[in-house]
């Protein structure tokens, strides 16, 4: 295993970061996690090198934090940076703040959390924790010692992510990076910007939920042949990541061993600035191929919000830009239907055209959404 000191920690913490929301369950049900299965999998994965561990209050229906409890017996805990989030859109007062990292210290039955950080600020969230005094509230539990460093995960624009690094003095801040998402929210601006300001850096969604690892398109598959290296579609797709000398931590929710075993072989090439000018023009082009399969050149400006009947433009066009991308119609029609409720949908558009006239991408937006609409939401 290869190691990365984190940021202005310093702390040493290996390249390759144990996600655990996604582990094996019992009968589909994300609320059962399979702890026979589970166990082997994280203490394999700790035996062999892995050091950093990121969960969350919400992860498998709240029983991820109780799981590594018990995962972490027999001395395991003590081999284990482990991280852990506030969840950010439960805060109502100030004392929720306590009260959640309290409950999350008996949750993982330890009396320390090395990494605490802010779940998934946006906007919203960031106004109203600013408020309510987050800043006091990080700075006391790292004064008592409930936790050890402080940091926040992100999605949102660029922007912002540069206000909320300026704001509070960091430790580490978690984003979504991957070669298709050099752009997206923070992007590769807000990485350097964080990386700049001495903030450890942690990548979230490497493979985009698997789908850089798993179900590659022919296209696809034909550009990594090429390479004189053979890689796997994950192994190209890590590296792209670890060749960045700003990445500290890259995590990846292993969710069986075999994920677990290549996951940890690939680990041990991830050097930054690894790979050959060659191999990043193969990457350059993959890329390539994929961004020219969106049906949608939406940039996510916003300008189209808000919607008068409330149709949530931008996610819809996400929506229908992966489906095509991944040539995926079904897996993203369940993903549409999770994440956008009956009034956000495609259907719910009346054609009165306000978002067409602010789209200054000049996109037929009301024609676009009927596309959607028939996508995901014909039976």
């Amino acid at each position: 295993m290869l190691y990365r000191k984190l940021g202005k920690t310093n702390e040493k913490v290996s390249v390759l970061g144990f996600g655990c929301m996604r582990f094996p369950t019992i009968d589909g049900q994300d609320d059962r996690i399979d702890e026979e299965r589970a166990t082997k999998m994280l203490r394999y994965a700790i035996d062999n090198g892995v050091n950093y561990l990121d969960t969350a209050y919400p992860y498998h229906e709240k029983m991820s934090e109780p799981f590594l409890a018990k995962a972490l017996q027999d001395g395991y805990r003590e081999k284990v940076y482990l991280a852990t989030k506030l969840p950010s859109w439960e805060i109502k007062i100030r004392q929720d703040m306590d009260y959640y990292l309290n409950e999350q210290l008996k949750r993982l039955q330890t009396d320390r959390i090395d990494f605490y950080l802010i779940h998934a600020f946006n906007q919203k969230r960031w106004e109203n924790l600013k408020e309510l005094g987050v800043f006091e509230f990080l700075d006391s539990a790292i004064a008592d010692g409930r936790i050890k460093y402080a940091g926040f995960s992100f999605h949102d624009k660029v922007d912002l992510f540069k206000e909320i690094v300026d704001a509070y003095d960091w430790a580490v801040c978690q984003i979504q990076y991957n070669y298709l998402d050099e752009d997206f929210q923070a992007g590769r601006k807000g990485l350097e910007y964080a990386a700049k300001r001495g903030l450890g850096i942690i990548i979230m969604e490497p493979l985009r939920g698997g789908r850089l690892a798993a179900g590659i398109p022919e296209d696809i598959q034909a550009v990594w042949n090429k390479a004189s290296i053979k890689r796997s579609p994950a192994e190209w797709a890590l590296r792209f990541l670890w060749d960045h000398s700003e990445i500290d931590v890259v995590l990846s929710g292993m969710s069986n061993m075999e994920q677990v075993r290549e996951n940890i072989e690939i680990a041990g090439r991830g050097y930054p600035n690894s790979l050959a000018e060659q191999e990043k023009k193969l990457i350059d082009e993959v890329k390539k191929i994929y961004k020219s399969k969106i049906k949608v050149n939406c940039t996510d400006c916003r300008y189209c919000l808000p919607c008068p009947e409330g149709v949530n433009i931008p996610a819809c066009f996400e929506s229908l830009n992966n489906a095509t991308m991944f040539e995926d119609i079904t897996a993203f029609r369940k993903r549409y239907h999770n994440l956008l409720d009956e009034d956000e949908r495609a259907s719910k558009c009346i054609g009165c055209g306000k978002c067409e006239k602010a789209c200054p991408q000049n996109i037929a937006i009301p024609e676009m959404l009927k596309e959607v609409a028939e996508s995901f939401e014909k039976t």
